[in-house]
């Protein structure tokens, strides 16, 4: 689990004191992945070639890990000033400052909030003297993913969220959730992003309304599963309409991280994939954007 015995802390919300935020010396992968030393070390673009009969291509992990993939999704959205921010938040700003016909080299200044598009929630975003994202375990960045579709609910009920009723239905059919996972909620919501409007989706009392975790469902999950951090494809892990962050508080209280505004979960297998987070590294990062990839 993310922190055993946190739940009288999460339960009580409280966002001081401590928790345990150390994670496992040994990352484990889901099942399949052979083991083997080494550091973290990607081949060239060749690796991944697809060529008339693609072929799973091992490719050595972090943390002792091996990975065999034929096919690599972004699940990342790329950030632009018109993408969907959080009511009040400023937009991503970008500046030129030279090109290379004029400069000698091309380059831009840029400005934006953490928490803007593909980005990560750090524990620090929710709970006093909580990790700071620079300083999360990387080996907690390469994960088994798994995907919870309840895009067909989402598509009647914005408000909905994935439950606890939810993970062990996807139980059932799959098996347990494997040891040491990221658990990503597929709403169908990306198909929005183009459209702030409805990507935020704001009532006429300025209330938002998308999906994400119920604190049920994220309470089952740090307290009865092991998991390294979870997903959604909205602007939080909290449905929109939620007025207590309660998954946001159990979640990261328990030293898990979030990755909010992701793109491509639906091009995904339920289960059989790795993660691999590129975590922003800045100092005193509450979060920040993420680069995110998916291989199975």
């Amino acid at each position: 689990m993310c922190s055993p015995k946190v739940m009288h802390h999460v339960h009580q919300q409280l966002q001081s004191g401590t928790s345990r935020f150390d994670r496992r010396a040994l990352f484990r992968t889901s099942a399949g992945a052979a083991a083997t030393a080494g550091a973290l070390a990607f081949g060239s673009r060749s690796a991944f070639a697809q060529s008339a009969t693609p072929a799973a291509t091992p490719i050595a992990g972090g943390s002792g890990v091996t990975i065999a993939a034929s096919t690599v999704v972004d699940l990342t959205h790329t950030i632009t000033p018109d993408f969907p921010v959080w009511p009040g938040n400023e937009s991503f700003q970008i500046e030129n400052l030279s090109t290379v016909a004029n400069g000698g080299f091309y380059t831009n200044k840029i400005s934006l909030y953490e928490h803007t598009a593909t980005h990560l929630d750090a524990p620090a975003h929710f709970v006093e003297g909580g990790l700071t994202a620079e300083l999360l375990p990387v080996e907690n960045f390469v994960a088994p993913i798994v995907v919870i579709d309840i895009s067909a609910r989402a598509a009647d009920d914005p408000d909905t969220g994935v439950t606890p009723d939810d993970i062990i239905a996807w139980e059932a059919t799959y098996g347990p959730l494997p040891a040491g996972a990221f658990v990503a909620m597929y709403s169908g919501w990306e198909a929005r992003v183009s459209d702030p409007d409805t990507f935020i989706n704001l009532d006429a009392d300025g209330v938002q309304h998308y999906p994400g975790f119920t604190p049920d469902a994220a309470l089952f999950l740090v307290e009865e599963r092991d998991i390294v951090g979870i997903g959604v494809d909205t602007l939080s892990q909290d449905p929109g309409n939620s007025t207590d962050f309660g998954a946001h508080i159990a979640f990261l209280s328990a030293g898990c991280y979030g990755i909010e505004g992701m793109a491509g979960l639906g091009e995904l297998p339920a289960i059989g994939a790795t993660v691999i987070v590129g975590g922003p590294k800045h100092e005193a990062a509450s979060g920040g954007p993420a680069r995110v990839l998916a291989l199975y």
